[in-house]
């Protein structure tokens, strides 16, 4: 079986988690949930700190959610947004998306949000990813696309934040431009029926702007991702400090906007 050979570039930061905690199935996977029957069996790989998987439990109240992540710490996490919220129908556990270890036809909805970028074989991954699906059922997938994002004020250093992004997500072995290659990749894992869309997440006004630079800039200095910009040779560890204060400065103007274009598909099984 294939297994995953790519390094996940963001890790597990406080920086991080601030993000991925933000996230809700209405900001994140608005474009699955009429899909959704209250009896359903799901699989939300890829779930980090479960708020999304949280969200789709409490939309299957007589099913069930099964939350996979690679990461075990970040499992804890997920447990305990799942006990907050009184969620009985959750449960989370470990595993590769490249050889996910469920029988056949487990599951109504496999669901994949920001995950794909992330892998060595993204083909191989909805190949798996339609394994587990049911027939009749549907396989969702939303990533970003890295190239597309646009933001106004041009900050100089954000147009070095970027380059930096994708030399360092394609070293470890990722896409970070995913959301354009969602279709095609589909297409090559076997999906005939596949309806794709696309949709944004804008980040503006003074509390968007100085939670998005902010989490930025502490990742590009503090997490997994900067550790593997350094240790890869792709900067050093003044060329972060200067991309964290590109991110700090594009935070103060008052007419800041940053938007993240996201490609997302139904796959139907």
């Amino acid at each position: 079986m294939p297994h995953e050979t790519a390094v996940y570039t963001h890790g597990h930061h406080e920086s991080v988690l601030r993000s991925h905690s933000w996230r809700t199935a209405a900001n994140s996977a608005a474009y699955l949930l009429p899909e959704l029957r209250p009896d359903m069996a799901v699989l939300d790989i890829g779930c980090g700190p479960g708020t999304i998987t949280a969200d789709l439990a409490a939309r299957v109240p007589q099913g069930a959610v099964t939350g996979l992540d690679a990461a075990a710490d970040v499992l804890e996490r997920a447990r305990a947004v799942a006990r907050e919220r009184g969620l009985d129908n959750v449960r989370f556990t470990t595993g590769d998306v490249h050889a996910l270890d469920f029988p056949d036809g487990s599951f109504d909805v496999v669901h994949a949000h920001q995950v794909l970028q992330h892998v060595g074989d993204p083909v191989a991954a909805l190949r798996e990813m339609r394994r587990v699906c049911r027939p009749g059922g549907v396989v969702a997938v939303r990533d970003a696309d890295y190239a597309a994002m646009t933001w106004y004020p041009r900050v100089p250093g954000l147009d070095d934040w970027l380059d930096l992004y994708q030399r360092v997500a394609r070293a470890g072995g990722g896409e970070p431009d995913a959301g354009r290659l969602l279709l095609s990749w589909a297409r090559r894992a076997g999906f005939t029926d596949v309806t794709a869309g696309a949709s944004a997440w804008c980040f503006a006004g003074e509390g968007d702007r100085a939670w998005w630079s902010g989490l930025w800039a502490d990742r590009t200095v503090a997490s997994t991702y900067a550790r593997l910009a350094v240790d890869g040779g792709h900067t050093d560890a003044a060329g972060l400090a200067d991309i964290a204060a590109a991110w700090h400065e594009w935070g103060r103007h008052e007419d800041a906007w940053f938007a993240v274009l996201n490609g997302e598909l139904l796959c139907r099984v």
